[in-house]
């Protein structure tokens, strides 16, 4: 099998598709459950630059979420502020984008990593003001709460929502890279002999 071919193939978001079916059911995770991938997910989907990915993975999110509210799930969440969850993981999608053109770009391949964790780290970011912001002013749930009691109140998500998000990237990141080595050797023994 090539690896370089399987790189450039429409199978590989599976994993991606994966990883989000595997983990949406739990944002933070536990003992049992890993914790939500969606982030990493749309962010890596932004590589492959095709908008109907990004589409259907909106899709998808929305579908995991309906089955686990009918199956018990709190449905807390669920406000008008719900729609927002597309500007928040588009937000996710761009910065993947954006990212797949840094390795035309010069420098070292630590200057490149680095740049690539920075830019995920800063769509995570953004992505939480958003989602949490929208969630402050449509959701009708913290009408006698003043902003800066609500940014006290979630504020101690940002680390767990942040780290969460930084290491799904960096072991996608890693497994990219290794996937990349490993089809360099392939490619180098094919020239040897």
């Amino acid at each position: 099998m090539n690896i370089n071919r399987y790189l450039k193939s429409d199978y590989l978001p599976i994993p991606l598709i994966a990883a989000m079916v595997l983990t949406r059911f739990h944002h933070f995770g536990d003992a049992l459950h890993l914790p939500d991938a969606s982030l990493a997910v749309f962010f890596f989907a932004g590589f492959f630059r095709k908008k109907m990915l990004l589409a259907f993975l909106l899709a998808l999110a929305a579908l995991i979420d309906y089955v686990a509210i009918a199956n018990g799930t709190s449905a807390w969440c669920v406000t008008p502020a719900y729609a927002f969850l597309i500007p928040t993981y588009a937000v996710m999608w761009y910065a993947g984008r954006y990212c797949s053109t840094m390795a035309t770009m010069k420098g070292t391949e630590v200057t490149l990593s680095v740049g690539a964790m920075g830019l995920l780290a800063l769509a995570t970011s953004l992505a939480f003001v958003i989602s949490n912001g929208s969630f402050y002013v449509f959701s009708d749930r913290y009408t006698e709460m003043s902003w800066l009691q609500y940014l006290d109140r979630v504020a101690h998500y940002y680390p767990l929502y942040m780290s969460s998000t930084l290491i799904y990237g960096i072991v996608g990141y890693a497994l990219v890279k290794l996937i990349k080595a490993v089809a360099a050797t392939q490619d180098g023994r094919k020239t040897v002999r």
